[in-house]
C-alpha cells in the first residue's frame, strides 16, 4: 500500500498485479517514472487497462499493469504515422506500440530458464508458465505488461521486445534477471495533440464535425452549470471510477476525441489516459473553457 501526498489530499493506492506501484515503475525506463495522482486513480479504478487492437482479439485477461505516467511537453505532440513495412525486427519502434507478456526468473537459475524455454518450444503457453514460475508480480495476470512503446522499458528488455517477431518467445537479461518475453500484437502509436481554442472553434462550425468526432468534458457538474460548450458529454473526473471501466464501450477509440476542462490540466491527464485505452487520436483543448471564453466566445462566463 502506497500513500501519495499532494497539496490538497492523500490517496491510498493498492498494489498493481500484486506489487506496489513502485515495483512496477522500477521496471520502466527512469525517464518515464513520473506518475500523476490521476494516473494512480486510474490504476485504482480501471478493471482493464488495455483495449482491443484492430488486428488482435483479446482473451479475457484479468487486471493488468500498464506503463502509465508518460509525460509530454506542453508543445504539440504528434507521432509519426505507421508504415506497413515497419514491423518487429525491422523498425526502430518509434511509431508503434507492442503488446507484451513475459516471465522472469533469477539470473542464476539457468536450469529453470532452460526448462521453461523447452516448454515454450513444445507449445506450452507463456502466460500459463508465468503464472506458475515468474518472479514478476505480473504473474498474477499471466505475465501481461500491456501496450508499451519505445522509451518506457529498461533498455535490454526494450531492445529484445521491439526486435522480436510476433508470437515468438525470446529471452533477454536485465538487472532483474532472465526474461522470456512474447510480443502478441502491434499497433500504430496513438497521437496526442494540443488544440488551440481558435482552431477548435473553427472545427465546431463544421456541421459534420460533431458526427465525426466525440467531445468529453471532465469538469464537475457545478462547473458545467456555470459555463459550457454545446456538444460535450460530461464525464466528471471525480466519477472516474464509474465511467472509466466503460470508456471503450461508450466511446469509439478510432474516432477523434476532444477533451475539455477548466484550464486544460485535468483534460490533459485524461487525454493521456485515453491513449493507454487505445484511443487513436486525442486532442486536449489548450487552456480549457476559460481560454475558449476569453479568446473565442465572450458570452461564456469565466469562473
Amino acid at each position: 500500500m502506497l500513500r501519495i501526498s499532494s497539496s490538497s489530499s492523500s490517496l491510498h493506492v493498492p498494489s498493481i498485479c500484486g506489487a506496489p506501484v513502485s515495483f512496477i515503475l522500477s521496471f520502466l525506463n527512469p525517464s518515464s517514472r513520473k506518475v500523476s495522482n490521476f494516473t494512480r486513480l486510474a490504476l485504482l479504478h480501471s478493471t482493464t487497462l488495455f483495449p482491443n487492437s484492430r488486428n488482435f482479439q483479446f482473451p479475457t485477461f484479468r487486471r493488468v499493469s500498464t506503463m502509465m505516467g508518460r509525460t509530454h511537453s506542453c508543445s504539440r505532440v504528434v507521432t509519426a504515422s505507421y508504415s506497413a513495412a515497419s514491423g518487429p525486427g525491422g523498425s526502430s519502434g518509434g511509431d508503434r506500440e507492442i503488446l507484451v507478456q513475459h516471465l522472469l526468473v533469477k539470473e542464476d537459475d539457468q536450469k529453470l530458464l532452460l526448462d521453461l524455454q523447452k516448454k515454450t518450444a513444445e507449445g506450452e503457453d507463456l502466460s500459463d508458465l508465468a503464472v506458475e514460475y515468474s518472479m514478476c508480480p505480473s504473474k498474477e495476470d499471466g505475465g501481461m505488461l500491456g501496450w508499451v512503446r519505445k522509451g518506457q522499458m529498461v533498455p535490454e528488455f526494450e531492445e529484445a521486445a521491439f526486435g522480436a517477431p510476433l508470437n515468438k518467445v525470446v529471452k533477454c537479461k536485465t538487472k532483474f534477471g532472465w526474461h522470456l518475453l512474447q510480443v502478441l500484437s502491434e499497433r500504430e502509436e496513438s497521437v496526442l495533440e494540443h488544440i488551440q481554442p481558435n482552431e477548435f472553434h473553427v472545427r465546431l462550425q463544421d456541421p459534420s464535425f460533431l458526427e465525426e468526432a466525440q467531445l468529453i468534458d471532465v469538469r464537475e457538474p457545478e462547473e458545467v452549470a456555470q459555463a459550457s460548450v454545446p456538444g460535450f458529454q460530461i464525464l466528471p473526473l471525480r466519477q472516474f471510477g464509474v465511467w472509466g471501466p466503460e470508456i471503450t464501450t461508450k466511446f469509439d477509440p478510432q474516432k477523434d476525441t476532444y477533451v475539455l476542462c477548466h484550464h486544460g490540466v485535468r483534460s490533459l491527464q485524461v487525454a493521456k489516459w485515453l491513449q493507454t485505452q487505445g484511443f487513436r487520436k486525442v486532442f486536449n483543448v489548450a487552456g480549457g473553457i476559460h481560454e475558449y471564453a476569453v479568446k473565442v466566445d465572450p458570452s461564456i462566463p469565466t469562473y
